[in-house]
């Protein structure tokens, strides 16, 4: 299974494209951070957002797009920057026909390090081991990315098997 990973964000959005199966090893890709000035335009920061995945998306051709949901902080503004971040995401992941999988930080980070408080220094260094990397991505985003996409393979296994149990359940009935 190949995953992207989108960690949302308008001036640093982290990407990360993990390749491989549960219970076997997995590995980066590629991971990078996409980068739009702040002083720009809100609209051409979208849309430089949306070529960018939409480039990453063409160029490795994943299964499944993870994008982490936007939780409330207490600044409204960064609030709204990772919203829209995301929201392009999740368009540039549709417009491909790609299914998209949707994970709060702390099921990234429980499903990562086993625990959904665990700090980016803490994620980093699982991303680090779990993908056998020389030394931790960074920036912070570009684990971030990497987390989401080893999330969205563990659980997304994990769901297919459960739909997949559901199926042979119902005799291929939806109810």
């Amino acid at each position: 299974m190949r995953v992207l990973g989108v960690d949302p964000g308008l001036t640093r959005c982290g990407v990360g494209v993990v390749a491989g199966d549960p219970g076997r090893r997995l590995t980066a890709v590629a991971y990078d951070v996409i980068r739009t000035p702040a002083e720009a335009d809100i609209s051409l920061r979208l849309l430089a957002l949306d070529q960018q995945i939409t480039v990453w998306i063409a160029e490795h051709q994943p299964e499944l797009v993870a994008v982490e949901r936007v939780f409330s902080q207490h600044n409204v503004r960064t609030v709204m920057g990772t919203a829209q971040a995301s929201a392009v995401a999740i368009t540039a992941a549709a417009r491909a026909g790609v299914p998209v999988a949707v994970h709060t930080p702390s099921e990234v980070k429980a499903s990562v390090t086993g625990n959904g408080r665990a700090d980016k220094a803490q994620v980093g260094a699982m991303v680090t081991r779990l993908l056998g990397l020389d030394a931790p991505p960074t920036p912070a985003d570009t684990a971030d990315a990497l987390a989401l996409a080893i999330c969205a393979v563990w659980r997304g296994s994990a769901l297919r098997k459960l739909e997949q149990g559901r199926l042979a359940a119902t005799g291929g009935l939806i109810r």
